[in-house]
């Protein structure tokens, strides 16, 4: 008998998925256990393997659409098994639930049936890329309509480095191109089409891409967190001459090379389990006071932002914090990070330095009732020992939940940051 594979909740937060690549084809038969598709979700693109066996007789969600958790992604069955009768009752079901709960939301099902048609209605205009649902079609897995096999990663990596995909020879299984194959390729990367900088004057131009999950998952999240979390800001300005040293020192003697994030990040661990109102989450009923400090670092990512979490960080060392900031970073602009190493954030930081951004404000990543936006370290004068020298300084400004966290509170938990990163050596007691 025909079974209906649906759409996997994937993480948490995830409300409807997008179909990245699909690995077997309409009559190819299934294995349980076998890998069926790969769906991207808010946070990152998941390997999906079937839990029956059988023959594919129909595909719900086309490479590139999307559909809600729980909605057909396919049915298996056995080979010529009639399924008429089963999407016909598939489709039923929510028009009845609608008739008797909500008679004025009648056409919602009809959209989420096709979600297919929907993205082909969307012809952008000429533009200097190609968007996300079209890069994704173009570099979907190889079938009778002669889509190129590429794993996700290889897809990324060719995309970051202007690699046809046309021109690579996969080494995969069925000839799939995969990592390797883009590294060893040796052809040359596409031309850039930058029509924009190309077009007369007077023609006006722009192009629309479709909203990723993942930046669809950030406008909400950081939309309620703006506007239930009663904000407040402080900043300080803080001397970092002794940290300039420092970590040129660590970095002479050690073969992992330690950033001045990952100072800070130190430093903000240790600061925290000094003042643990800040260290804290807003429930509702109850503010959670927490003991434990699992530092969540943003990580920038092509599709928007996404916060691993760096569990313990007062217990680590700055080259156990570097590795790890480095292998999240790696992994997060290749989503290959997993859901639950971005959950259970007590705290987290957020870095515009790299980009030469001396001064921002963040907003706080729920649950947390706090979030530090570090700037750029820059040099100026400065008074020291009544004579004008060149200063290595830094801002930072804290975000507060005021519903947690009060004026007084943020600032001492400030002034005990400023003191450890005036004089590193305190880390060490």
């Amino acid at each position: 008998m025909a079974e209906i594979v649906r759409m996997p909740k994937l993480s948490d937060t995830m409300t409807e998925g997008v179909v990245a690549a699909w690995h077997k084809n309409v009559g190819d038969k299934v294995q349980a256990g076998d890998l069926l598709a790969e769906i991207e979700t808010d946070k990152a693109t998941m390997e999906f393997e079937s839990f029956q066996e059988g023959v594919l007789l129909h595909v719900g969600v086309e490479t590139g659409g999307t559909a809600p958790v729980d909605s057909i992604l396919a049915i298996l069955g056995k080979e010529g098994e009639d399924i008429s009768e089963l999407l016909a009752q598939e489709k039923e079901a929510p028009k009845k639930e609608s008739t008797e709960e909500a008679p004025k939301q009648e056409p919602e099902p009809t959209q989420k049936e096709a979600p297919a048609p929907a993205a082909k209605e969307s012809t952008p205009t000429p533009t200097s890329q190609p968007s996300e649902s079209a890069s994704q079609t173009s570099q979907g897995f190889s079938d009778d309509h002669g889509r190129i096999k590429a794993s996700p990663l290889a897809r990324s990596m060719a995309r970051d480095r202007g690699i046809d995909l046309r021109n690579v020879k996969g080494s995969g299984d069925q000839g799939r191109i995969v990592r390797r194959d883009i590294e060893d390729f040796k052809g040359a990367p596409l031309p850039s089409l930058n029509h924009l900088a190309g077009a007369p004057a007077g023609v006006e131009s722009s192009r629309d891409e479709k909203v990723s999950q993942m930046r669809k998952t950030i406008a909400r999240r950081l939309a309620e967190s703006k506007f239930t979390a009663p904000h407040f800001y402080l900043t300080m300005d803080m001397d970092m001459d002794e940290v300039v040293k420092a970590r040129k020192a660590i970095n002479e003697r050690l073969d992992t090379k330690v950033s001045f994030n990952d100072i800070v990040i130190k430093a903000v661990a240790l600061a925290l389990k000094k003042h643990p109102e800040v260290n804290a989450s807003w429930l509702g009923d109850t503010i959670r006071y927490h003991e434990h400090v699992h530092m969540g670092v943003a990580v920038a990512v092509p599709d928007g932002l996404v916060v691993p979490v760096i569990r313990h960080a007062d217990q680590k060392s700055l080259v156990h914090i570097a590795s790890e900031v480095r292998d999240f970073a790696g992994r997060a602009r290749e989503k290959k990070i997993q859901p639950d190493e971005m959950q259970g954030n007590t705290f987290s930081i957020s870095n515009l330095g790299m980009y030469g951004i001396e001064e921002f404000t963040a907003i706080i990543n729920p649950p947390d009732a706090c979030i530090l936006a570090v700037g750029a370290i820059r040099q100026e004068p400065v008074v020291k020992d009544a004579q004008i020298v060149v200063g290595n300084r830094m801002k930072v400004t804290l975000s507060c939940d005021h519903r947690v966290v009060d004026g007084a509170k943020g600032s001492e938990f400030l002034r005990s940051l400023k003191g450890m990163l005036e004089q590193p050596l305190m880390m060490l007691a």
